[in-house]
C-alpha cells in the first residue's frame, strides 16, 4: 500500500462557526439566501450522487467523457508529478486522470469532509502502488497552503463547481489558485457552458424530483445543526434561468406565510407566501468568458476541450 497522510488545516469547529455565520446572515437578508455547501450531508451527498446519475443531469457524463478522450492530452502537456484536486469528494472522475498522468508521484486531495478525504485516499493509496496520497481538510475558498510536494503541479477544479460562485468570489477564488502555482503549473478547470434554458432547466429540476429533495435537504441540515424548525414540505423546490446573468438560480418557496425558528442563533424569521429563498446559483460559460476570469487572475489559457455534443469544458492554464 502506498503512503497514505491527513493533514488538517480546517479547525474542529470551523464547519459549525461556518453554518451559524452563513445561517444567520442568509436569512436576515434581503433577499433571503442559503450558501449551496450546506446541502452536503451524508444524505445530501447521497441525493447528489444519484442526481449525478439522472438523464436530464448531463454535466458529469459530459465531464467524464472529455476526461476519458483527453486524459492522455492533458499528461502530455503538464508532465504532473503532483496532482491537487479542490473539492475532490469521492474522487472518482480523477482516477481516470491519476491512470494518464504516468510520472504522477503524488495526489492531494482537498475537501472539507474528513470521512470522504479518508475513504477514498485510502482506497487510491491501496489501489496505485508508489502513489503518495496526502489528504488535506481545509477550505478551498479560503487561503490554501500545500504540502511540499515536487513540481510540476497540476491543480484541479472539476465538476463545473466554480459556478457556485459568484463573480467577485470567482476572482478571489482564481486569484488564490494562480497565488499556489509556480513556473510550469497549471490549472485544469471544468466549466458547464452556456446552452438551451429548457436543457438547462430539466437538469435542476428533473421530473424524478430527486433535485427538490435535495434543495430542501438544506433545511433539514439547518433542522438538526440548529435546532431550527423548517418543515420541507411547506416549501417548493424552484430552478430558472436567469438570461442576463447566465446561470441557473435554484430556490425555495414558501408554500404559505409562516414563522420559522432558529433557536441557536435566537431568530424568528417570516416568510410571506410565495416568498422565495435562493439556495444556488450555478454559473454557465462560454470561452471567451473564460479567458477573460483566468487573465485577470494572472492565468493564460492553453488548451479547451468539450464533450462531443459542446455541453461542458475542460480547459488548462498556466501560470504568465
Amino acid at each position: 500500500m502506498s503512503p497514505f497522510h491527513v493533514t488538517r488545516t480546517l479547525p474542529e469547529d470551523a464547519t459549525d462557526a461556518a453554518l451559524r455565520a452563513d445561517v444567520h446572515r442568509g436569512l436576515t437578508g434581503r433577499p433571503k439566501t442559503l450558501p449551496p455547501k450546506w446541502f452536503y450531508d451524508a444524505h445530501g451527498s447521497d441525493l447528489f450522487e444519484k442526481i449525478t446519475e439522472l438523464p436530464e443531469y448531463y454535466p458529469t457524463r459530459a465531464e467524464r467523457e472529455i476526461l476519458l478522450a483527453r486524459a492522455g492530452d492533458i499528461a502530455a502537456a503538464t508532465r504532473a508529478r503532483t496532482l491537487v484536486e479542490l473539492g475532490s469528494g469521492s474522487s472518482e472522475k480523477t482516477r481516470h486522470l491519476i491512470d494518464a498522468l504516468t510520472d504522477l508521484r503524488t495526489y492531494v486531495p482537498v475537501d472539507v469532509s474528513g470521512s470522504a478525504l479518508s475513504q477514498a485516499g485510502q482506497a487510491l493509496a491501496a489501489e496505485r502502488p508508489g502513489l503518495d496520497v496526502h489528504a488535506l481538510i481545509a477550505d478551498f475558498t479560503g487561503e490554501l497552503t500545500l504540502p511540499d510536494t515536487q513540481g510540476p503541479r497540476l491543480v484541479a477544479f472539476l465538476g463545473g463547481t466554480i459556478g457556485n460562485l459568484l463573480p467577485a468570489e470567482r476572482a478571489a477564488f482564481l486569484a488564490s489558485v494562480r497565488a499556489l502555482l509556480a513556473p510550469g503549473d497549471a490549472l485544469l478547470l471544468g466549466t458547464d457552458l452556456v446552452k438551451d434554458e429548457e436543457v438547462l432547466v430539466r437538469a435542476y429540476d428533473d421530473g424524478a424530483g430527486v433535485t427538490a429533495a435535495f434543495n430542501k435537504n438544506v433545511l433539514t441540515v439547518i433542522n438538526r445543526e440548529l435546532g431550527a424548525d423548517f418543515d420541507p414540505a411547506a416549501f417548493d423546490h424552484v430552478a430558472l434561468w436567469d438570461a442576463g446573468h447566465e446561470w441557473i438560480e435554484m430556490r425555495l418557496r414558501s408554500r404559505t406565510a409562516q414563522t420559522v425558528k432558529v433557536p441557536a442563533l435566537g431568530l424568528a424569521v417570516d416568510f410571506a407566501a410565495g416568498e422565495e429563498m435562493r439556495t444556488e446559483v450555478s454559473a454557465k460559460f462560454r470561452q471567451e468568458g473564460v479567458r477573460t476570469e483566468l487573465s485577470a487572475a494572472g492565468l493564460e489559457l492553453a488548451h479547451w476541450w468539450t464533450d462531443d455534443a459542446g455541453r461542458f469544458a475542460l480547459s488548462l492554464s498556466v501560470a504568465r
